[in-house]
């Protein structure tokens, strides 16, 4: 198996390397990653401006990295259509923060996902609490036998994993709400500094996945490229006019 490995968090992440290596035992791994944190960069390409792409030394002689100076749909898109990789499969991640509720539209690490379903290749987001890598780590040796146990890549092909510390087990999940808003704190020269605070309310359904993940369950939830509303669309589609 030939495995793509992205992130947001740059090729400084302390667990880019951990979890290349995690990777290696199922198959060839390359890493191409940002040159630096593209955290909120959401599926945002660049088509206008040249960009840097340096390989690098990840500190494992098997594993061929390199960083790219843009966002991580970029590095998707510069490994399959610059260096011309095929993988069989892609992660991105592990990213240093949850993505949940409707905040995983904002995020690089899940733009990188459905960067990857626009070339057909199967994809999984992971992320976690900040100060829980290494807890992530652990937890993804069980959260592959969950996915091999239950053959999920063969039901869908992008998935959103986020990894609590001390996770009770796992969960099927549906996308909540808020997770996070923002306050805007004035600074001089009108600039205004964005200050998260979260909104997210349990209201007791683990099968929503801001709830699932902040009462403890690893929370994976199946993603689709299509943005069609599929129940409006059916509804409509009789109304089309020659």
């Amino acid at each position: 198996m030939r495995i793509l490995i992205t992130n947001d968090d740059s090729i400084s992440s302390p667990v880019l390397l951990p979890l290349a290596q995690w990777a290696k035992q199922f198959g060839e791994v390359t890493v191409v990653v940002p040159k630096y944190e593209q955290s909120g960069k959401s599926h945002s390409i660049e088509i206008h401006k040249a960009f840097e792409v340096v390989k690098v030394d990840l500190g494992d002689p098997e594993i061929p990295a390199y960083t790219v100076d843009s966002s991580p749909a970029d590095c998707i898109r510069y490994a399959m259509e610059g260096l011309r990789l095929k993988p069989d499969f892609i992660l991105s991640g592990i990213n240093r923060g949850l993505n949940l509720g409707i905040d995983m539209l904002y995020s690089g690490t899940v733009g990188a996902v459905f960067e990857a379903a626009c070339f057909g290749i199967p994809a999984v987001a992971l992320s976690t609490t900040p100060d829980s890598l290494d807890d992530a780590l652990n937890a993804l040796d069980g959260i592959r036998d969950f996915f091999v146990k239950h053959d999920l890549m063969k039901k869908n092909s992008i998935y959103n994993v986020n990894i609590p510390p001390d996770n009770k087990g796992i969960r099927i999940t549906r996308m909540g709400g808020r997770y996070y808003a923002d306050n805007f704190l004035p600074q001089e020269n009108n600039l205004f500094l964005p200050q998260g605070y979260s909104v997210w309310e349990n209201n007791g359904d683990d099968t929503i996945d801001t709830n699932a993940a902040l009462t403890g369950y690893i929370s994976i939830l199946p993603l689709t490229l299509d943005r069609t509303n599929m129940e409006v669309f059916s509804a409509l589609k009789n109304l089309n006019e020659s």
